[in-house]
């Protein structure tokens, strides 16, 4: 993806909407994304640690992300937020920006005010990334622990690579519940139930999917069983996690975005920090994706990937949503 900005001082401003009507959860997107993390495992992206900024007073938090692509001439800088007491406002949780950088000049070159949309497409399409090659070809139910945005990206961005028979939830809040039925029902035309724990929905699921910004793990081990895949992808900070250490010493396959950054926020962190797994026994997704890592290999292993939200899938959605905005004419340019 190679654009030119010939005037430095112009950039282009793209506001949700622009940006909706540019990328979809759809195959175009999956390949970005999947080309990002091929690209990084192959050593060709620069990846600085990921920022987070914690904001307790108002139970909020700040992630800045970033990843500069070899060759590309862009390069994405997102700023991404999450308050937890925001629908008690009757705010969203999430919210957030990119920012575009022209990587031959440093020069600004777009500024996308996505509101968080971006960063859902782009999670929930990692995890239909590890689903590709992690999970069972044939799915019957599909287990989803939180009721909120990741839990419908997670589920849409999934049936690109997987089709399965019935969704299952369980969150906390019994009226995230009540309107996740109602719209996933609609969305998928499938059967959609609640899970009265998540020990049930685990014991149901072919796959799992958990959502959650806990900082208590709530996903035991021994509810573990054979062909079971999950995806983790709530803990993308130090104190968060979801899942009980025991559970990655129990997978046949432990995979993550970017191991060396799991190693430091996501399930893996735990795992390491508890003894139950060594660094090496973990694959990083883009190998796998790259081939140079082995998916599942048999119908009964047990496979878990650990999300921790990495900069090259800032980056591979941003060029993307840019690119297809400059074909449509869209956007507004300012002089800075």
């Amino acid at each position: 993806m190679n654009f030119t900005n010939e005037n430095h001082s112009t950039i282009t401003i793209l506001t949700e909407a622009d940006l909706r009507a540019c990328v979809s959860m759809d195959l175009d997107a999956l390949q970005a994304v999947e080309e990002g993390f091929v690209r990084l495992a192959r050593g060709q992206a620069t990846v600085p640690p990921a920022m987070g900024i914690d904001v307790p007073e108002h139970n909020g938090e700040i992630h800045v992300k970033s990843a500069y692509v070899n060759g590309f001439d862009s390069f994405a800088v997102k700023i991404a937020s999450g308050f937890y007491g925001n629908p008690e406002k009757g705010l969203p949780t999430g919210s957030g920006m990119m920012v575009l950088l022209n990587a031959t000049t440093g020069f600004p070159q777009a500024l996308l005010l996505d509101n968080g949309f971006l960063t859902e497409l782009r999670t929930g399409l990692a995890g239909a990334i590890a689903a590709k090659y992690l999970a069972r070809d044939k799915l019957d139910t599909v287990g989803v622990v939180g009721a909120g945005m990741q839990g419908r990206y997670q589920v849409q961005a999934l049936r690109l690579v997987r089709d399965f028979e019935q969704l299952m939830v369980f969150d906390t809040h019994p009226g995230s519940v009540k309107g996740y039925i109602a719209d996933m029902s609609t969305e998928l035309g499938k059967d959609v139930t609640a899970a009265n724990d998540v020990a049930e929905l685990v014991s149901a699921a072919d796959l799992v999917v958990t959502a959650t910004p806990s900082r208590t793990p709530y996903l035991s081990a021994e509810w573990l069983h054979p062909g079971l895949h999950v995806t983790a992808m709530g803990s993308d900070g130090p104190d968060k996690r979801e899942l009980h250490p025991e559970v990655m010493a129990r997978a046949d396959k432990v995979i993550c975005d970017r191991k060396s950054q799991c190693a430091l926020l996501g399930e893996l962190h735990h795992a390491l920090e508890a003894g139950f797994i060594s660094e090496d026994a973990a694959f990083d997704l883009g190998e796998i994706a790259a081939g140079a890592a082995p998916g599942r290999t048999e119908k009964n292993e047990i496979t878990v990937c650990d999300l921790t939200g990495v900069g090259v899938q800032d980056t591979a959605i941003a060029l993307l949503a840019y690119e297809r905005a400059v074909e449509k004419g869209l956007g507004t340019k300012i002089e800075a």
